[in-house]
């Protein structure tokens, strides 16, 4: 499976498909989950629904099938469908043109704006969606920048002929050396505008390459952002299911945002200092006057949102339920308090999980209404000969914010289906006694410190993510990364966390992930450009989780110990 996600001989999602087919004809594991019962006869098998009074329950088998739709896929799921719901009435648009409006237009303060807002939004929404919505925006505010510079340069040309022969007389007055003249007067040009070509070749590589690594960036802080933070999530379940459900949205939050936070800056200014050079006046404006090329930016910002009118009824209401799903997330089991699942419902804290708020939000989009309810003798103003002929032609119920065709559509079942794989993987692995095995052959690397160990598999996944699929990369090396940590006895999230969050930095090559494609198809970056900044991008990536984990990352996740539910694993 791991050559077949590497070379894709066939697609990712039916690869993933083969351990529902080989695991029980190979004997690893059965199709559906059973139980095994002692009796005074001896052992027997019962299959899942069955019962039996006088029998000791030993152990159980979770099926090869179930880990396809499990507690990790349904969470994913239901925060695709709230997702979907966003981009189906354009509220990432409204919120990316808003906030590049309050930033500004200077070239720094563009280019982060673009990237705050798409590292926002792909926190959310798939990082495919939001670099395929921002892309179209750059490019329109650097075309338009373009041509008002072009407009401006041909006003400067027409107004400055009658006095550039005055000019000429008084320079060969005061300096001997001849100076060329061509025949309307003015002197080439040639050196100043083949500079300037060069330099807005270089701000458009910059503003576009900004777009798909600030995607990549921003969906490593949310536990939905992307596929394998999911994969981890399941994993830890899977190989850990003891682990007091230590990996939730708010832990993975407080750990991955400002790790987010600290890559952007640091990719910001990378990408200012490589593409526009780091001039704080010129690019941050201080005490300039705003050029013509940065109205005619922030103009055509004003005019996109112009275009989206007013925030309609479903736009609101679907912001209302994207909130309520954060909220709902973060308060269910926040750690330092108790939560509302624990105090709302009895045994709420074992019971309910981040899956149950986001599959509520999403049954929600399906109920609620696109248009404001209109209800016969509110508008007394109008006739009742006028309010007959409109309540005719409205339907009497509304359609809902969110259609099934629409999900259908837009939802990548292939990375449901690719997450299920691995989890399915991870399970037989730890089944088979090969997570073991493999965790035995890695006992000498116990001599070697922990941080060490942890910035080298961060750089080897960085590599490896480069040619492969982020999450298929996450699913093959999260389970040896789990047995490598259980037998030199370092704590498993030490190594998965940095292993999980390395899956994402694919910037160095146009297939590595579908943002840096999207990208790359816009025609201003070549193949070239992206490597000498991906490189740099990887280093700063594996520099900022290195950090991570040894600083804010120990007192979350408690890095510093062993846990109890790590050691009992390894001994069953």
């Amino acid at each position: 499976m791991a050559v077949y996600w590497c070379t894709e001989v066939i697609p990712l999602a039916v690869t993933s498909l083969m351990p529902v087919v080989f695991f029980p004809l190979l004997g690893v594991q059965s199709s559906k989950s059973f139980r095994l019962f002692s009796t005074k006869k001896g052992n027997r098998v019962l299959e899942s629904g069955g019962s039996s009074k006088a029998a000791t329950a030993l152990s159980g088998n979770v099926g090869v099938c179930l880990q396809y739709l499990n507690d990790t896929n349904m969470l994913f799921v239901g925060g695709l469908i709230v997702a979907i719901s966003v981009e189906r009435w354009n509220l990432h648009k409204r919120i990316a043109l808003r906030v590049l409006l309050i930033l500004g237009v200077k070239p720094a303060l563009l280019m982060l704006g673009f990237m705050i807002v798409t590292a926002f939004l792909s926190m959310w929404i798939s990082n495919t969606a939001t670099t395929a919505m921002m892309v179209p925006i750059v490019q329109a505010v650097l075309d338009q920048m373009d041509n008002t510079e072009n407009d401006v340069t041909m006003m400067e040309q027409a107004t400055g002929q009658t006095n550039t022969v005055i000019e000429l007389e008084e320079k060969n007055a005061s300096d001997p050396t001849p100076v060329q003249v061509i025949s309307n007067g003015q002197v080439p040009d040639g050196t100043r505008s083949s500079e300037e070509k060069k330099m807005k070749k270089r701000i458009c590589k910059g503003m576009t390459l900004c777009v798909c690594y600030a995607a990549s960036i921003g969906g490593t802080a949310t536990l939905t952002g992307t596929g394998p933070n999911m994969v981890l999530k399941g994993q830890m379940n899977q190989l850990y299911p003891d682990n007091n459900d230590v990996v939730n949205f708010a832990s993975w939050f407080g750990f991955a945002f400002p790790n987010m936070i600290l890559m952007l800056v640091l990719a910001w200014l990378w990408l200012q200092c490589s593409f526009m050079g780091f001039n704080f006046k010129k690019s941050w404006g201080c005490g300039t006057v705003r050029t013509a090329k940065e109205k005619a930016a922030y103009n055509v910002l004003k005019a996109e949102m112009k275009k989206l009118g007013p925030i309609s009824y479903a736009e609101f209401n679907v912001l209302v339920m994207f909130a309520l799903l954060v909220l709902l997330w973060f308060s269910r089991h926040p750690g330092f308090v108790k939560g509302w699942a624990s105090r709302l419902f009895p045994e709420g804290e074992k019971y309910i999980t981040d899956s149950a708020p986001a599959v509520f939000i999403a049954l929600l989009l399906f109920i609620l209404p696109a248009n404001k309810p209109k209800f016969i003798g509110w508008n007394s103003s109008m006739s009742d000969t006028e309010q007959t002929e409109e309540d005719i032609k409205k339907p009497f119920l509304s359609a809902p914010l969110l259609d099934w065709n629409v999900v259908q559509r837009k939802m990548p079942w292939s990375i449901v289906l690719l997450l299920g794989g691995g989890f399915a993987l991870a399970d037989a692995s730890a089944n088979s006694g090969l997570s073991a095995w493999l965790g035995h052959q890695m006992t000498p690397l116990g001599s070697i410190p922990p941080w060490s160990i942890a910035t080298v598999l961060s750089l080897i996944i960085a590599v490896f993510t480069e040619c492969t699929s982020n999450v298929a990369t996450a699913t093959l090396f999260l389970p040896v990364f789990s047995s490598m940590a259980t037998s030199v006895k370092i704590h498993p999230l030490y190594v998965m966390l940095p292993g999980t969050l390395s899956a994402s930095f694919a910037f160095m090559l146009p297939v590595a992930t579908p943002p840096n494609a999207i990208v790359f198809s816009y025609g201003h970056i070549r193949v070239l450009d992206m490597v000498r900044s991906g490189i740099v991008m990887n280093i700063i990536g594996v520099f900022c989780v290195t950090l991570a984990i040894n600083t804010w990352g120990r007192p979350i996740f408690e890095l510093d110990t062993f846990p109890t539910w790590a050691n009992s694993t390894t001994n069953q």
